[in-house]
C-alpha cells in the first residue's frame, strides 16, 4: 500500500523510472482524494449532531423521567423523538426535521433539543 515506506524497496536508477515513480503516487493520491471526497459527502446523511433534554411533564411523577431528543445530521435534518412517562404509562413521539425546523409543533423541550444539537460541534 505505502511503497514509501518499504524498507525492502529498490531505489530508482534513472530518471525515467523516476518520473514512472512519481507518476503511480499521483495516481495514488487522485484515488485517496476522490475516496475521501465521498467519504465526506456520505457523511452529511449520518446523525452528527444529538441534543437532549430531560423534564417532568407531570407534578404527580417525582423526577425527569421524560426526555427530547433530537438526532441531526450535518444539513441539520433528522428527528426529535419525545417520551413523555407517568405512573400509568409512557408514551414515544417522533417529529421529522428539515433544516432545523419541523411541520408539526415542537413542545418547549423540543425544541430546546434541537437547539442543542444544532449548537454540537
Amino acid at each position: 500500500m505505502f511503497k514509501f515506506l518499504n524498507k525492502n524497496k529498490k531505489e530508482q536508477k534513472n530518471l525515467k523510472e523516476i518520473l514512472s515513480y512519481q507518476k503511480e503516487l499521483e495516481n495514488n493520491f487522485e484515488r485517496i482524494s476522490r475516496k475521501i471526497d465521498k467519504i465526506i459527502e456520505n457523511n452529511k446523511f449520518s446523525v452528527q449532531k444529538v441534543g437532549i433534554v430531560r423534564f417532568n411533564p407531570f407534578e404527580n411523577v417525582g423526577s425527569d423521567q421524560s426526555f427530547s431528543i433530537a438526532l441531526l445530521n450535518g444539513e441539520d435534518n433528522g428527528v426529535v423523538i419525545t417520551s413523555l412517562y407517568n405512573r400509568e404509562g409512557n408514551r414515544i413521539y417522533g417529529k421529522p426535521i428539515k433544516n432545523g425546523r419541523s411541520s408539526y409543533h415542537l413542545s418547549k423541550e423540543e425544541s430546546i433539543a434541537i437547539e442543542k444539537a444544532k449548537n454540537t460541534k
